[in-house]
């Protein structure tokens, strides 16, 4: 059995595509997709079991895939992953800055070390990536970036933190978006709501109660599926998007769009998009209030 992606199974036939945080969730489901539409996926992430487990089922699934540990806040380390990504093929078409990571906490209780912590994690180290990329490679040949935020819009309380740093990071890609355009590289982001991955199982008993409650207030009334964002990632790398630079697509059930003026009806008509076939549910969702 295969990834059953809507595109084009050589779309990116001949490519090599750098994704971070891909040992497991989000960035777990995009690589499969990437090598199952014929890219050779550069698998980074902080550890190299996880990152070769996925190498593993890529391989078994007839992709192509390597493993590159590295801890994206760290400049070198990062430079020494593009280097090596660029040594073992020659190229670097597409970069998706995936990794990153926070905890469920209110402003107050935020220490300055957790607060700088959160946004080396998901904003520098993102920042370092996608400048490597384009100094080391993209510059001179074109490429396509897609850096993934959140939830961001109107605040995010109790993820004052993660919010300030996606946020950065969407006018971080706005402003590569214009500056980079000349020499071919486009830059996007995507910006997932409550998407059912395995990052839900890291949070506290506590905070899954919380997380459990989301879905009621989402439009569409549910949680969105792993393959959900990764088809938004693919589409935006791909050569379809060829005019389209500098924009953030939303991958949310329409969550922001909710108000207290309207009370939402209840729906079974949205029906998940669930093409990644080795998807994994997280324990969360299967739990007891």
């Amino acid at each position: 059995m295969r990834y059953a992606s809507v595109f084009h199974p050589e779309v990116f036939s001949g490519q090599t595509i750098v994704v971070t945080g891909a040992g497991s969730g989000i960035g777990r489901c995009t690589a499969h997709e990437l090598a199952a539409l014929g890219a050779h996926v550069a698998l980074v992430g902080r550890t190299e079991e996880k990152c070769a487990r996925v190498r593993d089922e890529i391989v078994q699934d007839g992709g192509r895939a390597s493993v590159h540990a590295c801890d994206i806040r760290d400049e070198g380390a990062v430079i020494r992953t593009i280097d090596g990504v660029l040594e073992l093929t020659g190229r670097l078409d597409g970069l998706v800055n995936n990794a990153g990571g926070q905890w469920m906490t209110p402003l107050r209780d935020i220490s300055t070390n957790g607060f700088d912590a959160v946004v080396r994690n998901n904003l520098t180290g993102g920042f370092i990536f996608m400048r490597e990329a384009y100094v080391r490679w993209m510059a001179a040949h074109g490429g396509a970036i897609v850096n993934i935020i959140a939830d961001i819009w109107h605040g995010w309380p109790n993820f004052g933190h993660s919010a300030a740093a996606r946020g950065g990071m969407l006018t971080l890609s706005e402003t590569a978006a214009c500056e980079w355009a000349a020499e071919g590289v486009r830059v996007n982001t995507v910006a997932p709501g409550g998407i059912a991955s395995s990052g839900f199982d890291r949070y506290t008993p506590e905070a899954r109660r919380e997380l459990r409650k989301y879905a009621a207030k989402v439009p569409l009334k549910r949680f969105g599926t792993e393959a959900e964002v990764s088809a938004a990632i693919v589409f935006l790398l791909s050569p379809a998007a060829a005019y389209i630079t500098g924009t953030c697509i939303r991958v949310d059930g329409g969550t922001p769009n909710a108000r207290q003026t309207w009370t939402l009806g209840e729906t079974s008509r949205s029906r998940p998009f669930e093409g990644f076939h080795r998807a994994e549910a997280p324990a969360m969702l299967s739990e007891a209030d």
